[in-house]
């Protein structure tokens, strides 16, 4: 209303000042009505009342109508934050869990129970995870798709990355290890599994589709990081290393500098270079606007999508600390291996939300997105999260390598395979999810019997590092008599991986 009376009062200005010149418009326009000569008086008397207040100042106790900012600016800001507050915190059921997390710093403050506080965090940390990759996507719409994807393989698994991170500094270089190896298991496996799974029952009687060429780009790229894991193992468990000690760290580190540059490129491959390869399937018509049905907007603005970032990695990184401070006491309060622990329950409850999101779309049909959640989500943390987190590790002064030990790295190798069998025709349905569920369900079992060696190498039990010293020394035989049945089952163990 105040743009039309400032427009009208710059029509009248005009004539004024251009005199006859204008009246030949008006003629051409026809006679004005009374009421609207009526507001054009009105205006004219309002504009004499402005130059009136330009002649005479305002004294400070008089209103000022007009100022840089609107009337009520306060007031819309905070129906700005409310709007804010009610689009990211009360716009999904998921968040009702949010709660727990303050629950679970009560319950570490007032007791001494890990078991509790471990489970508490876990469940204050699902909601968090899923609003950080919301708010990400919000921000995507700003930056355009390069930026958004580099946002999106920053923060896409930065739950599990602030975990690890925090648990580095804590010296747990094992679990950082499991963790994120139990990540890559659950996307591949289970979370694949239950999107061909839903979506073929769904479809029933027809196989869904999905880009084949997206889904051996990064099948190869597995497969890298299966060799980037599997040459320090066999470095380590054949005795060949050159520099005792010390050739096992440097290669791991060499390589994850090698799979962030491949994995860098892999980007710009992409969202640069054939970024038209990676148009799903049935949606190539979008492109030329004829399926505009799916357009979304953003709900937030740009400054709002950082804002909620920074705090929701914040909370992440505060829960995340007294996540991995009870992960061992909650082990022995429940009697439940670490390895178990980091490899299933924290990829399953930590990435809810994400597995949800995959099935999701493949009950949509939209099979492509679900490849990207599942199988790139692996493909980042195997070509990017590991490598990252050895490189922190470098720079924090720990030990972290790529030797994930033979069980471990015959596991992943061992799915990356049978993924990429799956995978290779482009199409789904029931069945082929079925078969993934319960290859997962054949996996957790194992860890749920395996000791980890190096948990027991931790109890004092039998030190990796004292190992390794008299292996090299040939004196193993002396000082680990009871040891020595190991070595022929670390022997077949290999070759049995190796011929697979």
């Amino acid at each position: 209303m105040k743009a039309k009376v400032f427009q009208k009062i710059a029509i009248k200005m005009t004539m004024e000042n251009k005199g006859q010149v204008a009246v030949q418009p008006h003629l051409e326009m026809g006679p004005l009505e009374d009421g609207a000569m009526h507001d054009l008086d009105d205006e004219c008397l309002y504009s004499s009342e402005m130059d009136a207040q330009k002649t005479h100042p305002i004294h400070s106790n008089q209103p000022v109508l007009f100022s840089g900012l609107p009337v009520g600016g306060n007031k819309m800001t905070r129906n700005g934050v409310y709007k804010s507050i009610k689009t990211v915190v009360f716009s999904n059921k998921l968040n009702l869990l949010m709660p727990f997390g303050p629950l679970a710093i009560m319950v570490h403050k007032m007791t001494a129970s890990n078991g509790w506080v471990f489970f508490l965090s876990l469940l204050g940390i699902t909601p968090l995870a899923e609003r950080l990759g919301y708010a990400t996507e919000q921000l995507a719409f700003f930056t355009g798709p390069t930026v958004g994807g580099l946002l999106n393989a920053t923060f896409g698994n930065a739950t599990e990355l602030i975990i690890s991170i925090y648990a580095l500094k804590s010296g747990m270089t094992r679990v950082v290890q499991l963790s994120l190896l139990g990540s890559i298991l659950s996307n591949m496996l289970l979370v694949l599994g239950w999107a061909f799974f839903c979506g073929g029952l769904v479809h029933y009687g027809k196989e869904q589709v999905f880009s084949k060429a997206t889904a051996v780009v990064n099948s190869g790229l597995l497969l890298m990081a299966v060799m980037g894991l599997l040459f320090p193992a066999v470095l380590h468990y054949t005795h060949t290393e050159r520099h005792v000690g010390k050739s096992e760290l440097a290669l791991s580190r060499f390589s994850s500098c090698v799979m962030l540059l491949a994995y860098a490129a892999y980007l710009v491959f992409q969202l640069k270079s054939h970024k038209d390869s990676y148009v799903p399937v049935g949606e190539e018509g979008s492109l030329n606007g004829e399926n505009d049905d799916d357009d979304e907007a953003p709900e937030i603005s740009k400054w709002e999508s950082i804002i909620w970032l920074a705090i929701m990695t914040a909370w992440i990184s505060i829960l995340s600390d007294y996540l991995v401070d009870t992960i061992e006491g909650a082990s022995d309060a429940w009697n439940v291996p670490v390895a178990f622990i980091s490899v299933i329950l924290l990829p399953i409850i930590g990435n809810a939300a994400e597995h949800a999101s995959a099935i999701m779309f493949a009950m949509k049909d939209k099979l492509d997105i679900s490849l990207g959640v599942a199988i790139g989500s692996s493909t980042q943390i195997s070509m990017f999260g590991i490598p990252f987190c050895v490189v922190i590790g470098w720079i924090m002064g720990q030990e972290m390598d790529l030797n994930f030990q033979l069980f471990e790295t015959a596991t992943l190798f061992i799915t990356v395979i049978v993924v990429a069998f799956f995978l290779q025709e482009g199409t789904s349905n029931y069945f082929k999810g079925l078969m993934l569920i319960l290859c997962y369900l054949i996996v957790a079992a194992s860890f749920f019997v395996h000791e980890d060696p190096v948990a027991a190498d931790q109890g004092h039990i039998f030190s990796t590092s004292d190992a390794v010293s008299t292996i090299a020394y040939g004196s193993i035989a002396y000082k680990y008599k009871a040891k020595l049945h190991l070595l022929p089952t670390f022997l077949v163990s290999l070759t049995t991986a190796a011929c697979s």
